[in-house]
């Protein structure tokens, strides 16, 4: 199923927590949109980030739901970086079914004097040195397969288009964005993200150079701003950018906020430390708590009930 979209201003019924490809007509560049509202609301405000460190986790959310729609197979991408900065951990994790969570691990007081100035700090100034991972995972009976690079430039944008470029040989063009919106009920947080590729040229389709450089140079217009727009849906933005060629946005896949963990989980997770351990666990109540640190969510276990 596609649609077609000769109304840029026709109400969009996927304006948010969706990705979908398009495809611009007769043109060897195919591309992703993502638009997160809700889903990427309930994540961040899942613990007390601070605004820098929020954005760059929303960063990874729209990122791995650009990546991870485009798998052909039931699994689950995972996208982290880590390095020696004062947020030392983010990940995102994108299931097939449209499942999104994460979360980032960092240094109050090192992120706020990472923040002094007038530039919010990007992921380089946040990570420092350290490596970029895209993780996929076909689950417990394939061999996972992953690719590594180092963080270099400003954004997770420019990370994921090197982490193509060296492990993918496919040249790649990624613009994310995140921002907090007022709105009667607060502030709330969206993202969006947009992808581009090159498909590679052969003899039937000869040098596919000459396009490549036009589709960029469009992409490049492309602002922050218009990702995160809830007044700009989604055919409007494909429209401004590749009206003159014809796009067609394609079935979106539904995104949400969803965390894996379970009482079976957390009871799996005690279950590997030995006795002695799991005895410094318990609390004076006689129970031992366990929170996620995905979700927040804290669970209360009875020490008899691992075994």
């Amino acid at each position: 199923m596609t649609e077609t979209l000769p109304d840029p201003f026709a109400p969009d019924p996927f304006a948010d927590d969706f990705v979908a490809p398009f495809q611009i007509e007769g043109w060897p560049v195919r591309g992703r949109v993502a638009r997160l509202s809700d889903v990427v609301n309930d994540i961040l405000n899942r613990h007390a980030y601070p605004e820098p460190v929020a954005n760059l986790l929303g960063e990874a959310c729209a990122l791995a739901a650009l990546v991870g729609s485009s798998l052909k197979f039931e699994g689950r991408l995972i996208v982290q970086a880590q390095g020696d900065g004062p947020v030392n951990y983010v990940v995102c994790d994108y299931d097939s079914d449209g499942s999104l969570r994460g979360y980032c691990r960092f240094d109050a007081v090192r992120v706020a004097e990472a923040s002094k100035g007038f530039v919010r700090p990007g992921a380089r100034t946040l990570l420092g040195d350290g490596v970029f991972v895209m993780t996929i995972d076909q689950g417990p009976d394939r061999e996972r397969h992953q690719g590594i690079t180092a963080i270099e430039g400003e954004t997770l944008a420019l990370c994921a288009e090197q982490y193509f470029d060296q492990s993918e040989q496919t040249p790649t063009r990624i613009r994310l964005a995140v921002a907090q919106l007022a709105t009667d009920e607060g502030f709330v947080w969206r993202a969006g993200g947009m992808m581009l590729q090159n498909v590679a040229e052969d003899d039937a389709r000869g040098s596919t150079q000459d396009v490549w450089e036009r589709a960029q140079a469009l992409f490049a217009t492309l602002g922050e701003d218009e990702l995160v727009d809830p007044q700009v849906p989604s055919q409007t933005l494909l429209w401004r950018l590749f009206n003159e060629d014809g796009v067609r946005l394609f079935e979106p896949r539904q995104l949400r906020a969803f965390c894996r963990c379970s009482n079976d989980r957390i009871l799996g997770v005690l279950q590997a430390f030995g006795a002695d351990e799991r005895q410094d666990m318990i609390e004076a109540d006689g129970k031992i708590r366990v929170t996620c640190e995905y979700c927040s969510r804290t669970y209360e276990v009875e020490p008899e009930a691992v075994g």
